[in-house]
């Protein structure tokens, strides 16, 4: 049980730790170029991350029950990464909704 709950709670602080990492940088990007995509990118990641963690925090430190626990996991997962699926299709500053990449005059 105790090797469990070890396991547990270092991969809970590995996802919370790299998906504030990405998240964060994610996040830096978008501020730096305005792209409507890289901030869902960032929220859609966020999403996840705290999913994850909050499940993990609900079970054991709130003492919500396992099958609740999961499903608020399982509802913030489902929607991060419905948010990951549009920053795929978010329009670029350029707004013409085209598929052809961006490109800079020189």
């Amino acid at each position: 049980m105790l090797e469990t709950t070890l396991v547990l709670a270092l991969t809970k602080a590995a996802t919370l730790s790299f998906g504030a990492l990405l998240a964060g940088l994610s996040w830096r990007a978008y501020r730096r170029t305005a792209d409507p995509a890289l901030r869902a990118l960032a929220v859609g990641i966020g999403l996840v991350t705290i999913g994850a963690v909050l499940g993990g925090v609900l079970h054991r430190a709130v003492d919500v029950r396992l099958v609740v626990a999961v499903s608020v996991q399982s509802v913030f997962t489902a929607a991060g990464f419905a948010v990951l699926t549009y920053s795929l299709y978010a329009d670029g500053e350029n707004g013409s909704g085209s598929d052809e990449p961006h490109r800079t005059p020189a």
